[in-house]
């Protein structure tokens, strides 16, 4: 069966909890529905009583009612049996009600520590697992734990009709009572043994459940992708592959618990004959009454039927075992970034320094190695280099996206290890390469990191980018809606809301990661005027493959596997004819506008 588990093993956050552990945890989100538990088990105590009373009432007026019946006879007979089973209805009608509301509340407080647990994830986790499993576990694995919480509740109220059931079998006949008794122990230890077998199952179900999420939402995220490719139909083999995978894991996770039932209804089955037989013997020498083998006879399905129940019980239970472990794993996951204190500088000048940093992506494979770096407040600094050369990562590391394994890294002269996070990112601005853009207009984008800001700020920052014209060319002016991930906007578009965000944000430190590489230098030049505007009395770092961005830099750091192997500025780096000027004759001269003005040629390969 090792196949089956093909990419199925757990994820490195993942953890083995014991069930009293879990158990536990789970109980102390329940201690704020304390009142409505209890009430609960009230309405379940009173639900159980009403049950319970109907067959004893029966099986009392069958041994009551001899010779000729009349007909007010009958009509108290049916009305106290309506009677019971009413209030028994209206008992569980309340049950139902409190118990929902209870578990919704706690399912409620479960996905909010799920999904607070998800955004303090620092983003080497999501580069580690798919976004799809971590969905998984917020909204399908909580739903799983609200389903086994209310199955739970329903076991333990027939549970309560067996115990109070017995308790009067026992006052009549105490050999059929053990007859009953005999097999239940039996019963029990099936299902308890079977639980071990569902624990593993289930889990191996719900880990190939996250798979197919994470595959069909990577497809529909970069369809655009696989259709300029035509690659639909290899996507489409490979979505049969993992959906193959999953049906083979589901349909042993049928057989395990379909198995489980025939065994227990057997076992019941002996229990059953037994009953009758010896039942039958006893009312036929007139030891029992008739109502009372009438009792003892509909008792069978009161007493067999949460007994057997506890094999689809503790499968649901593991099932919810397992939900639960596994969003408890999400939640208790151990950060990579980590802080030591939450100081909060009452303003950031832009001071920042690295001091011998070591830092590694995957361990063995370094990236910058004893690197050191100071960037003076409000300066302009631009890194150059090669693919892998480490200009993004220093960037994230500002950011504090990532941990590094040594050194230091100070912000106006604070380690930023010791920093509130939340207080510091306020005063950070970050444009990407393909800025993010949520479904929404222009206007609530920009607007995404200081949701307070007036229309009149909105409208202020967004004519100070680009000269505001590309505001009239959107259909609806800051009212356009964005699309899917700014789709409908053009990519030039896109990022000069991404820049008003950021100046709307007011931060002391800018990073532009590479924001101008996607768009043709026409364009780049109207982003250009909104960089200026941007960028002024803030310190920045500009990481690009554009000349246009970074010759302007006060400063620029030429890197190499993680190392400064060139600093100056454009001219003196240019005079050096070092590795700088390497780079800008190979690629930085044929994307500025002088070049494109005088080779035609070149502009349209630039625009196409």
């Amino acid at each position: 069966m090792g196949f089956l588990m093909d990419g199925l093993d757990a994820e490195a956050y993942d953890r083995v909890y014991k069930d009293r552990d879990l158990v536990r945890r789970i109980l102390r989100y329940f201690r704020p529905e304390t009142g409505r538990v209890i009430a609960v088990g009230i309405a379940v105590t009173l639900n159980t009583i009403m049950y319970t009373a109907l067959p004893i009432y029966v099986s009392n007026t069958l041994d009551s009612l001899t010779g000729d019946i009349t007909q007010d006879q009958l009509l108290r007979v049916a009305g106290a049996i309506a009677l019971l089973g009413s209030l028994g209805w209206v008992f569980n009608a309340i049950r139902q009600r409190l118990s929902a509301e209870a578990i919704g509340n706690v399912v409620l407080r479960l996905r909010e520590d799920a999904f607070d647990a998800v955004l303090k994830r620092d983003l080497s986790f999501y580069d580690q697992f798919p976004s799809a499993k971590i969905v998984s576990r917020v909204t399908s694995d909580t739903q799983a734990f609200a389903q086994v919480v209310g199955l739970t509740i329903e076991l333990v109220s027939q549970l309560l009709i067996v115990v109070f059931l017995l308790g009067y079998l026992l006052t009549i006949d105490v050999r059929l009572t053990g007859v009953l008794l005999l097999l239940a122990p039996v019963i029990v230890f099936i299902a308890l043994q079977f639980r071990r077998i569902a624990r593993k199952t289930i889990t191996a179900s719900r880990r190939v459940r996250a798979v197919v999420s994470a595959h069909v939402q990577e497809t529909v995220a970069g369809i655009r992708v696989a259709k300029a490719f035509r690659q639909e139909e290899a996507i489409y083999h490979e979505f049969l592959d993992v959906n193959k995978q999953s049906y083979r894991v589901n349909l042993r996770t049928g057989y395990t618990f379909s198995a489980i039932f025939p065994i227990l209804n057997m076992v019941a089955g002996f229990g059953t004959a037994a009953l009758v037989y010896f039942g039958g013997l006893s009312a036929q020498q007139g030891e029992l009454t008739p109502g009372n083998w009438y009792l003892f006879i509909q008792g069978l399905a009161l007493f067999w039927f949460p007994l057997t129940s506890i094999a689809s019980f503790w499968s649901q239970f593991q099932l919810g075992l397992a939900a639960g472990e596994r969003v408890f794993a999400l939640i208790d996951a151990d950060p990579r970034v980590v802080q030591t204190g939450s100081e909060r500088l009452p303003s950031i000048q832009g001071e920042i320094e690295f001091r011998h940093v070591d830092f590694e992506y995957n361990t063995g494979e370094p990236v910058l190695r004893d690197f050191s770096l100071h960037i003076r407040a409000g300066e302009s600094l631009a890194l150059v280099g090669h693919t892998g050369s480490g200009k993004s990562s220093i960037g994230k590391l500002i950011a504090r996206f990532y941990e590094f394994q040594r050194g230091e890294i100070l912000i106006d002269g604070v380690d930023i290890r010791s920093l509130d996070l939340a207080h510091y990112n306020a005063r950070l601005g970050i444009v990407t390469q393909s800025p993010f853009l949520f479904d929404g207009t222009v206007r609530e984008n920009i607007r995404y990191g200081k949701p307070d800001a007036s229309d009149e700020d909105v409208m202020r920052v967004a004519d100070q980018v680009g000269g505001g014209d590309w505001i009239n060319v959107l259909p609806s002016g800051l009212d356009t809606e964005v699309g899917e991930r700014g789709t409908n906007l053009s990519m030039g578009q896109r990022q000069l809301v991404a820049l008003a965000r950021v100046l709307l944000q007011n931060p002391a430190i800018i990073i532009l990661d590479e924001a101008t590489a996607s768009v043709d230098p026409l364009t780049e030049t109207l982003i250009q005027e909104g960089l200026d505007v941007v960028l002024k009395g803030r310190t920045s770092i500009v990481i690009a493959h554009r000349l246009n961005t970074i010759k302007n830099a006060d400063r620029i750091i030429v890197l190499r596997k993680g190392e400064i192997i060139e600093e100056g500025n454009h001219e003196r780096l240019m005079a050096g004819g070092g590795h700088y000027a390497e780079l800008y004759n190979t690629y930085f001269r044929h994307q500025s506008l002088e070049y494109l003005n005088t080779n035609p040629d070149a502009r349209l390969e630039e625009q196409t």
